[in-house]
């Protein structure tokens, strides 16, 4: 009984890495838009948290400083949003385990 236990236990285990090896992959492929003066510039990051777009309205090339400020405010919302996914699909994979990844 307990050879039968321990090789479902391995096979579940087995199951859990492909999903998370999945979910992975689908959290790389991702892309999220981060944005700032209410639209007004805007980022799309990806699932590797790295920028792969920026749109800037031209009403906001007067102001170097504030713009510095709105593409980091943009580029934290995107960051935002990827983490809250990636953590969301974990935690759907992994049953709440917190696990390394």
């Amino acid at each position: 009984m307990f050879k039968g236990g321990m090789a479902g236990m391995m096979q579940k285990a087995k199951q859990m890495q492909e999903d998370i090896e999945t979910a992975q992959k689908e959290i790389k492929s991702l892309t999220c838009e981060g944005l700032s003066a209410s639209g007004a510039l805007k980022i799309e990051m990806n699932g590797d948290y790295k920028v792969t777009h920026i749109a800037i309205d031209e009403s906001l090339l007067s102001d170097r400083e504030m713009l510095e400020d709105l593409i980091m405010i943009a580029v934290n919302d995107a960051s935002t949003k990827i983490n809250v996914i990636s953590k969301n699909k974990m935690k759907n994979v992994t049953g709440g385990l917190n696990l390394p990844f």
